[in-house]
């Protein structure tokens, strides 16, 4: 409990920099907040006046310290304010909108892990031979592939020429095939290689030899006795994806027409609405640090011998 307090209490500088960094930049963003909400309709342009008195009504006209500690003060209590577009809360929409992102990073956690583990122990099981240099040259291709492209390639072959999959939308589990895929490709090809790495570095460890000498086939010596001591590398991968994951479907949501908060927080920057942005990078730099405790806790599970009197070694 002591090293989660730890742990915890070095997390709050590190929010506290993100939501920093997250207003400066967004005040520094050209354009005006203020310009851009008197302009939705499209009718005309506004006046001097009108923008002035919207961006009082705003509080922009307010120095940037006290914006920034009151926007601080509000976020700590769970406000991350309002749009100045729609009026609505920003938390509210975020957590509105959380579902359907994680509903698109989960089963992208879990094609990434159902395919990139099996096929890198089974790359090490067959080391050097052709099933494992034409694994790593597929790992290596779908690393180098950005993802847009492949979005776009999906698109094109499984929804314009199969016609299998919806080319954009949400509701459906046919909906979230196409993006999951394009979220897990990167790093389902590194999973591919980093179990492979872990499996051969234990492979020939003293307790494996043993293992060897029973006479146990080579495939249950690396399930059962290889693969929990490589765990620590792929966990922690697995976990800071599916932190980052948050930050990283804008793009996908934003191609495929996913309403999630990568989608939501595009339309806030296009529209310099100062506190969607601030909102979604606190929230999903709340979320990393999470993930990333949540990681560091499970490997006391993975190696118990890692804890020395009830502490972290």
């Amino acid at each position: 409990m002591r090293y989660v307090f730890r742990r915890i209490a070095a997390a709050i500088p590190v929010l506290l920099g993100i939501s920093f960094i997250a207003f400066v930049l967004s005040v520094a963003s050209p354009g005006d907040p203020a310009v851009e909400a008197l302009s939705m309709n499209g009718i005309k342009e506004p006046t001097e006046q009108e923008i002035a008195v919207k961006r009082q009504e705003l509080g922009l006209d307010d120095p940037l310290a006290v914006q920034y500690g009151r926007w601080l003060w509000r976020a700590s209590h769970g406000d991350l304010g309002t749009s100045y577009m729609t009026k609505e809360s920003v938390s509210g929409e975020l957590l509105r909108r959380l579902p359907v992102t994680l509903s698109v990073s989960g089963l992208a956690l879990l094609f990434a892990a159902g395919t990139g583990i099996p096929l890198g122990m089974l790359m090490a099981l067959k080391k050097n031979g052709w099933f494992d240099h034409a694994a790593r040259a597929v790992a290596l291709t779908l690393i180098s592939i950005p993802g847009f492209w492949l979005a776009i390639l999906l698109i094109s072959l499984f929804a314009e020429k199969l016609h299998w999959l919806p080319t954009s939308g949400y509701g459906t589990f046919r909906h979230l095939i196409m993006p999951a895929l394009v979220l897990a490709s990167g790093t389902s090809a590194v999973l591919m290689r980093l179990t492979r790495a872990a499996l051969l570095e234990v492979w020939n460890q003293s307790y494996m030899v043993t293992a060897k000498a029973k006479g146990l086939p080579d495939l249950r010596i690396l399930v059962i006795h290889a693969l929990r001591n490589a765990l620590i590398p792929l966990v922690t991968v697995l976990g800071t994806y599916f932190g980052a994951i948050l930050g990283g479907s804008v793009i996908v949501e934003v191609i495929f027409a996913v309403p999630g908060i990568g989608r939501f927080a595009m339309d806030g920057i296009f529209r310099r609405d100062y506190p969607v942005i601030q909102g979604y990078v606190v929230f999903t730099g709340l979320v990393y640090v999470i993930f990333n405790l949540l990681v560091d806790l499970s490997y006391l599970w993975i190696h118990p011998q890692m804890r020395v009197g009830g502490k972290l070694r």
